[in-house]
């Protein structure tokens, strides 16, 4: 992490709580009095966790984490498929379920889950770490119960009588939806959360839920709520995935814990540049036991062994956006090989006091994505102060000036590409997401090539200037996937890439028109969404940021009269007395946290 340079110069501002809590705190907010902090497998073991796996990350967990307040351990989706792979679905995988239409750890995964055991003996050995037990499940009601019409307890209704089969998740291919209108729905659930309590669940985090938040999963979220609390188990809510409408604040605050503002947060630049504003709406709806959750923290080492693509910077900035924010924090990657800078990151005592002990959290200003939160500290009259430069230049051109622009591309279709190049001396190719904010943003550059009195070029067999690409790497000839790019069947030249991305290339003369076709590639997993615009530019003067630039806060916006001391929370060191404002000059994508004391 490179150091931030404090100018002393000095910093104002008192402000009213913007929560928007009910009259009455709802009794399961007590479950969550401070953003969960844990590990989740999905990050780094996808759908494959196994027992011994579980076991050696659990004790990990103990040893690196838990004494700096780190307790919820998480299983995450596919515990219940015995031959699930990477971050994929299959659809008509054999599930185990017991006779009750209820969904089972794999013994072939879990061995200690043998002969009705469930998760009750890894539970028991998490506990015996002195952390919490959570799980993942899908909303709903398994297919396989429902073909095979099986029981539910407590009621002589079956499966296939509860469940909606209209009501399914677009990514993931095991449930349908729950009817809650039926005799039997609400003991469904009820007989599902006894039994996670039964098996010390302590920790729930329900997926295919969140989103859109259509009326049969609302009833769900109420359900589920009711079938807690039947339990008299605490166990902590977490809804998925993002984002949660906003115009369903109140009553998920009501029903839930936590619960997801984006989708899967994976260690893109963009994704954590949008949660700033994301986390900045959602500020109304943050309460003591009710947390808006930007997702789990893809540090060290993730998918089944790279190391994250942020940069220090950028992971510095990741974590006190979370911490001012009050996000949970849950860690993704592999504990057992925590390197120092990663420990460093998660662990800071002062720094996660902020998330955990601070109040009154909220975006003071956003100039030109240079951005200032703030905080109260609890009993005190200090600030917590983050300034933030999330300024980037990973795409440095005027998107305006694009000399084309496709519509979104959400189907099947293949859009013509004709652009003149007259005295055009650079070319880049952009594909940004279509307005979802969704991932599977597979694009396909096809055939791509310069035509004019020197003849044709292939694009695809040159070498471009720079290529970057959201996710993945572009390469010539391949989908994003890996898979080959094809047309009718047959190779085809050309790129794939992933919303945002852009590939620029030198225009060589004798070429005054580039021509190509542009798609959703058909290689994306089936039923997985995704939206794209493709747009050519031809004047790609750069539009480039400086490296740094000052953030500062004035003490008056504060609510600080005169002057005040400063306390850098990362380098946990004492910085001197200000007047007037702080300000320090951050690298792009840096980020700084600081405790601001008025004097007397």
């Amino acid at each position: 992490m490179r150091p931030p340079r404090l100018l002393l110069l000095g910093l104002l501002a008192s402000a009213t709580s913007l929560l928007a809590q009910p009259a009455t705190a709802p009794t399961h907010w007590r479950n969550a009095p401070t953003p969960p902090m844990g590990w989740n497998s999905w990050d780094y073991f996808g759908t494959t966790l196994n027992e011994a796996q579980a076991r050696e990350q659990a004790d990990a967990m103990a040893a690196a984490l838990k004494p700096a307040g780190y307790d919820v351990f998480t299983v995450d989706i596919q515990w219940y498929e015995p031959n699930a792979q990477g971050h994929d679905y299959k659809d008509g995988a054999p599930l185990e379920l017991d006779a009750y239409s209820r969904l089972q750890p794999a013994v072939k995964k879990f061995p200690s889950a043998a002969q009705g055991a469930g998760f009750k003996p890894l539970a028991d050995y998490v506990h015996s770490k002195g952390l919490r037990f959570g799980i993942h499940i899908m909303r709903g009601i398994a297919r396989q119960a429902v073909r095979n019409n099986t029981a539910i307890f407590g009621t002589t209704a079956r499966a296939a009588d509860i469940a909606d089969t209209r009501s399914t998740c677009s990514w993931n291919p095991d449930m349908y939806g729950v009817d809650l209108t039926k005799p039997g729905a609400q003991e469904y659930y009820d007989s599902l959360f006894a039994l996670y309590a039964a098996w010390g669940v302590d920790f729930v985090k329900v997926d295919d839920i969140a989103r859109p938040y259509d009326d049969v999963q609302r009833r769900e979220i109420e359900a589920i709520r009711r079938a807690i609390d039947k339990t008299g188990r605490p166990i902590v809510l977490s809804l998925s995935p993002g984002d949660t409408p906003i115009e369903r604040g109140e009553h998920v605050m009501r029903h839930a814990n936590l619960w997801r503002i984006s989708d899967d947060f994976w260690d893109r630049w963009e994704p954590l540049h949008g949660m700033f504003g994301r986390l900045d709406k959602w500020t109304r709806h943050r309460a003591a036991g009710a947390w808006p959750d930007a997702d789990m923290l893809p540090f060290g080492l993730v998918e089944f062994g790279r190391p994250t693509r942020f940069t220090q910077d950028e992971q510095t900035t990741c974590m006190t956006l979370w911490c001012i924010a009050r996000s949970p924090l849950i860690f993704g990657g592999d504990l057992t090989r925590l390197d120092a800078f990663t420990r460093q990151l998660l662990t800071n005592p002062e720094v996660l006091a902020v998330n955990q002990h601070s109040e009154n959290n909220r975006q003071l200003s956003n100039r030109d994505d240079l951005i200032v939160w703030t905080a109260d500290v609890p009993g005190s009259r200090d600030r917590y102060v983050a300034l933030f430069n999330a300024q980037d230049n990973s795409f440095p051109y005027d998107f305006a000036k694009a000399a084309y622009r496709s519509p979104v591309i959400r189907g099947t279709e293949t859009v013509e590409i004709s652009v003149p190049l007259a005295g055009t001396r650079k070319l880049a190719l952009v594909v940004t997401d279509g307005g979802d904010n969704m991932f599977w943003d597979h694009a396909d550059w096809l055939e791509p090539v310069l035509t004019g009195p020197a003849g044709t070029l292939d694009l695809a067999a040159q070498t471009w200037n720079y290529a970057r690409s959201g996710n993945g790497e572009v390469r010539p000839g391949l989908a994003i996937s890996g898979k080959p790019l094809l047309i009718d069947g047959q190779p085809a030249p050309g790129f794939g890439a992933h919303a945002p991305s852009i590939i620029e290339f030198n225009v060589p003369a004798g070429y005054d028109t580039f021509r190509a076709r542009a798609r959703l590639s058909p290689t994306r997993p089936e039923g997985k969404g995704g939206s794209v615009e493709f747009l050519v530019l031809t004047d790609t003067a750069s539009d480039a940021r400086p490296t740094t630039a000052t953030v500062r806060v004035a003490l008056s916006e504060l609510g600080i009269k005169g002057s005040a001391t400063v306390r850098d929370l990362w380098k946990r060191a004492d910085l001197g007395t200000v007047r007037d404002e702080v300000s320090v000059e951050l690298p792009l994508h840096g980020a700084a946290l600081y405790r601001v004391s008025p004097q007397p």
